[in-house]
């Protein structure tokens, strides 16, 4: 057992509201240089909708993460015979029409026109050409967009749904949508490591933060077609790819990453994870309908005397298993399992998980009336509005089971909930939904708490960091403290 320790993340989709705080906290904090314009380390999509970039789930046009041959896995967009005479070339990458031109204002025109009977304005300016451009797209031009025959219609997520469950989604008494954010999910097999010629990109052994060495980037971008999740950005100023660095200086001193810490809907959710990583490669090889529960039988029980001896003699510091025993993460995906990887199916193994959200009630009015069109107060949840087989999609390789769990036991708490604080639901029916959600009452409230009530340290068990320690492997510890505080720092250069 080789026991390693990940900081993992889940986004609770049912409190998600869309108001892209968090994309533009860390827009202001990390991508405000030039070269950065068009990166959003983080940014929030409508669901069903195209994403950014557009499509970026059609690995059949991007050719991202990894495919499964055989008995072995290789990566889709590149390998060790195609590397070399497409090194300068990466023809699944996106272009700028799959991003957008980035874009200002001519605002010298809007404060210094002269007075007319016309209110000014500010044309918009391309960041790239400096021209005035007509804006055709942009980060999240398909937001709320539910319905659109442009965006919602064009999702890869809607592949198997039948044409009658197209036809419903963008009706106008069924039109519904969910919003979903995304960064960086700091993969056990990282996509995006595997393919750099540079060996630029690293996974961080301490914490499990994917990074890229910016002095030894030399511009391939393997790493931006690699990533099946396109979160990987080349900067075209100093000609080195960047990603989502998950905060790391914030993390090292306690504090949450901003994306994070500025969330209204209070959606976030970060901890430890302690997972076996002899089992990475096994994982990563099984068929797509044992991807989800064998991503979860890699992630380790902390309380489990066998795996805490482990954890020590693998070098894990007794803060960090603390930590890991109070992770809400481990709750969510491990003991309630209702937090699901996104698209386990590219392989990757992802570490940020997704509770999937509730969809609305469906209702009609008769007369001055409003009935539910179920006998319930929450909708059946193989009639929801979403369709089982886009969240499955989604979240489950395109198998069912996993995410109707998950809704399930989400429903049976509300239930549980109505029952306790209106009254209006039967104690007995409520216990009956819990047992046949495999819920108990205990479990219930531990997750309507961690959902509902929880406070920030709840949401946040932000472990020591102990860099010393890993300094240490690499150098001495005193001959690092010379050169960091009040010592010089250079940028990255453009070039070798």
């Amino acid at each position: 057992m080789q026991v390693r320790s990940q900081i993992s993340m889940v986004f609770h989709l049912d409190k998600c509201i869309g108001c892209h705080t968090c994309s533009i906290a860390c827009k202001n904090i990390w991508t405000d240089r030039s070269g950065t314009e068009y990166m959003w380390w983080n940014n929030v999509e409508t669901k069903p909708g195209t994403g950014y970039p557009a499509q970026w789930e059609d690995q059949d046009k991007f050719a991202g993460g990894w495919e499964k041959k055989g008995d072995e896995i290789s990566l889709r967009s590149t390998d060790k015979k195609r590397i070399v005479p497409n090194i300068f070339h990466n023809p699944h990458m996106p272009s700028m029409d799959d991003y957008y031109e980035p874009w200002t204002y001519d605002y010298q025109n809007l404060f210094n026109a002269p007075e007319g009977p016309d209110q000014p304005t500010a044309r918009p300016i391309s960041r790239v050409t400096g021209e005035y451009i007509d804006i055709e797209s942009g980060p999240n031009w398909d937001d709320d967009l539910g319905g659109s025959k442009i965006y919602a219609a064009n999702d890869p997520n809607l592949k198997g749904l039948s044409p009658d469950q197209r036809q419903q989604l963008s009706a106008i008494e069924r039109l519904v949508f969910f919003y979903f954010p995304r960064i960086c999910n700091h993969c056990l097999n990282p996509a995006c490591v595997a393919s750099c010629p540079s060996g630029a990109l690293y996974k961080r052994g301490e914490d499990g933060i994917v990074l890229i060495d910016q002095k030894r980037c030399r511009a391939w971008r393997s790493c931006v077609a690699a990533c099946p999740y396109k979160k990987t950005y080349y900067n075209w100023h100093t000609g080195k790819s960047e990603k989502c660095i998950l905060c790391f200086p914030r993390l090292e001193t306690g504090q949450a990453p901003a994306c994070f810490h500025s969330c209204v809907g209070r959606i976030r959710y970060l901890g430890v994870l302690l997972y076996d990583a002899e089992k990475i490669e096994h994982i990563a090889k099984l068929p797509d309908s044992e991807l989800v529960e064998g991503h979860r039988s890699m992630i380790l029980d902390p309380n489990d005397p066998e795996v805490i001896e482990s954890a020590k003699k693998c070098g894990i510091h007794d803060a960090v298993i603390d930590s890991a025993q109070k992770s809400p993460v481990y709750k969510f995906v491990k003991e309630w399992k209702v937090a699901l990887p996104p698209h386990i199916e590219y392989r990757t193994l992802p570490m940020l998980f997704y509770v999937p959200p509730m969809s609305p009630v469906m209702s009609q009015q008769n007369g001055d009336t409003v009935d539910h069109l179920n006998n319930g107060f929450f909708h059946d949840i193989e009639s929801s509005r979403v369709p089982m087989k886009f969240l499955a999609n989604l979240f489950g390789a395109g198998h069912e089971s996993k995410v109707a769990y998950a809704l399930k036991k989400q429903k049976a708490v509300r239930w549980y909930r109505r029952a306790m604080t209106v009254g209006d639901i039967d104690m007995a029916t409520a216990h009956k939904m819990l047992q046949a959600a495999d819920c108990s009452v205990e479990e219930a409230e531990a997750l309507y708490r961690l959902t509902s009530l929880c406070t920030f340290d709840d949401r946040f068990v932000i472990p020591p960091a102990q860099r010393e320690e890993a300094i240490e492997m690499m150098k001495d510890p005193h001959e690092h403290r010379q050169s960091v505080g009040f010592g010089f720092s250079s940028g990255s250069r453009r070039g070798l």
